[in-house]
């Protein structure tokens, strides 16, 4: 349960909890431990106090449904900020405030905006206690529902602090801001869903590992353990000591002969990414195993190779086009003590979204909580509705997901949503190639992205709204972290293998040519046999490709005309490319690394060729 009194001896912890509270203003301090005892109140809570329902105990036992408010509903990128003390530090792709006035605009909104409420002192951990590669955190929040949610998503509580002692921690805050007691003495009634929709600000200071949230209840804007520190303050760690943040899964291969690889992937939104850190794999024999289906954090062991943790514990899922038929292993981790967000509530107490089930329901209540039928011009779940769910729930979890010395990481995964130009599989040439390949992905926005259809929108590493500092910069520790783990232009050394992967390449007519999902094992087979040194490639002036021969294609019901199309080298299209990447890369100006400059030379000269 919750404590009134302080779990920690820490001094600067202390002094900080206590300048917050003078700050703020609430009404008491809770101390979380992390039991479940306190899980269970923060779900009663929201209950109580109308933010959230049960949901039919039967069908989903111990899982609830909140509703969010309309003007709180995803990550509002435009009131992201970097707060660094150079402009410059924070690069041309994100927010930047001078982190002194940013500082002052916030204190005067935290100002005794948590009067009437509770504040709650979150200790967690980022990766398995204890380990080596996690990190630690302390989020104070004013909101149950960041509470319930964080022990999904981290290791929360007394244990945390244990490890912690006196040492030093990212201090992330957090407020709803809806005070229920107000400047002139008095009091409002709590909303289901507190927020201030219209002063949101999620703002990140680096150089002080803090990060200052306001006035949204929603996902990572509250869940200050998620992007904000696992990728936008870590980021930054990683470069100043040496290591690796990464906005990846991570999955165990296993071969027929029990032989293992490991391997992470970078994909933006809408690739497919959840489904491939827990693929149902088609290719008899072969087993993939979910270590983590969003974020990596790797650091080199004592052997000199990359070895990553999944810093989280839990899923935060995008509910919408999940099912049994796209992924199966997800629908079974959201069976039991789960939260979702935004969802549709069923007549018998369950949730749905769409494409759930082949069948619509015949009527539930729509995430606006009005009365909704097939056929109507609303949606039934929001596009952005979530479920948190624990990683251990997970049928193919990884035995080993949460061993503190992290899993030795053999091949990365770049990839994004193209129609045309990039082939199914390309193995990069060396790590500097990779890190090239990785700084050009990019997908073409689906109707549902703001912007032209089939535009091309760059989000290199899948990275673009989550680093920390400079891109160009991040590339750059890139290049250096493979010069520490031995990589040349002709060796990889013991750096793990890059990889560019395409699912969504189409024919002429439109038509997917290649089946995803579960069929992706194959790609999977041929870049675990390139890591042992035994499968074939053809050396083209984009990469390594495999010939058809060299892919497992028993069983596959895919022409050849389709295959040849999508292992073929479009030269004039990756030529007709080419003034887009010298734009992309124009946008960094001198802070490109001059690595990357040499790639895209070298590119232009073999396609000449």
């Amino acid at each position: 349960m919750t404590a009134t009194t302080a779990l920690s001896k820490n001094p600067k912890l202390l002094a900080w909890v206590s300048e917050i509270q003078a700050m703020c203003q609430p009404d008491q301090v809770l101390w979380c431990d992390g039991s479940r005892d306190e899980y269970q109140q923060m779900l009663d809570l929201m209950v109580q106090g109308g933010t959230a329902k049960w949901l039919n105990k039967t069908k989903r036992p111990n899982s609830i449904l909140v509703l969010s408010d309309v003007g709180d509903v995803a990550r509002v990128e435009d009131r992201t900020y970097i707060c660094c003390h150079k402009k410059e530090e924070a690069g041309p792709t994100n927010n930047w405030a001078d982190p002194a006035q940013m500082r002052d605009t916030l204190r005067k909104l935290y100002a005794g905006c948590m009067k009437g409420r509770t504040l709650y002192v979150i200790p967690f951990s980022m990766g398995p206690v204890g380990s080596p590669i996690a990190h630690i955190g302390i989020e104070l929040t004013d909101s149950p529902y960041v509470v319930a949610n964080m022990h999904l998503m981290t290791r929360v509580g007394k244990k945390v602090l244990d490890v912690l002692g006196n040492g030093d921690f990212v201090k992330c805050l957090h407020s709803v801001g809806y005070p229920l007691k107000l400047a002139d003495g008095s009091t409002r009634k709590d909303l289901a869903w507190p927020c201030d929709a219209q002063n949101k600000y999620i703002t990140h200071f680096p150089e002080d590992r803090e990060i200052w949230s306001y006035g949204s209840g929603y996902g990572g804007n509250a869940l200050l353990g998620k992007k904000c520190f696992a990728l936008r303050i870590a980021s930054v760690m990683a470069r100043d000591q040496g290591w690796m943040a990464e906005h990846m899964l991570i999955l165990k291969l296993t071969n027929p002969q029990g032989v293992v690889k490991y391997v992470a992937a970078a994909f933006p939104s809408a690739c497919g990414k959840t489904n491939l850190a827990m693929m149902e794999p088609t290719i008899p024999g072969w087993k993939v195993q979910c270590v983590g289906d969003d974020i990596a954090w790797m650091k080199f062991g004592p052997d000199g190779r990359l070895y990553a943790i999944n810093p989280e514990a839990g899923f935060f899922g995008v509910a919408p086009g999940t099912s049994y038929a796209t992924n199966p292993n997800a629908m079974e981790s959201v069976k039991a003590n789960s939260i979702f967000t935004n969802c549709g509530l069923t007549d018998d107490g369950d949730v749905w979204w769409e494409d759930m089930t082949e069948e619509e329901p015949e009527h539930l209540i729509d995430w606006h909580g009005k009365d909704w039928a097939p056929g109507s011009d609303k949606k039934a779940a929001h596009p952005n509705a979530r479920f948190t769910a624990p990683a251990h729930q997970c049928p193919v979890i990884a035995p080993n997901w949460e061993d503190p010395a992290g899993v030795p990481i053999d091949a990365i995964l770049f990839g994004g949503r193209r129609a045309t130009v990039v082939p199914l599989v390309t193995e990069a040439r060396s790590w500097r190639h990779g890190t090239f390949l990785g700084s050009i992905m990019g997908s073409e926005k689906t109707a549902a992205a703001a912007g032209g259809l089939g535009q091309l929108r760059r989000d290199p590493m899948a990275m673009l709204p989550f680093c920390g500092y400079n891109m160009a910069r991040y590339w750059q520790h890139w290049l250096a972290m493979g010069q520490k783990g031995q990589a040349t232009d002709t060796s990889w050394g013991k750096m793990p293998r890059i990889f560019y992967v395409n699912w969504f390449r189409k024919s002429s007519s439109g038509k997917f040519l290649w089946p995803g999902y579960g069929e992706n094992s194959r790609i999977l087979k041929w870049v675990f046999e390139r890591c042992e040194g035994k499968a074939q490639a053809i050396e083209t002036p984009i990469g390594n490709l495999p010939d058809k021969q060299a892919l497992d294609l028993q069983g596959l019901d895919v022409s050849g005309e389709d295959l040849s199309e999508l292992l073929r080298v479009d030269k004039a299209g990756w030529t007709a490319e080419l003034p887009s990447i010298e734009q992309h890369f124009a946008e960094f100006g001198n802070d490109l690394p001059q690595g990357l400059r040499d790639e895209l030379a070298a590119l232009k000269q073999r396609l000449v060729k």
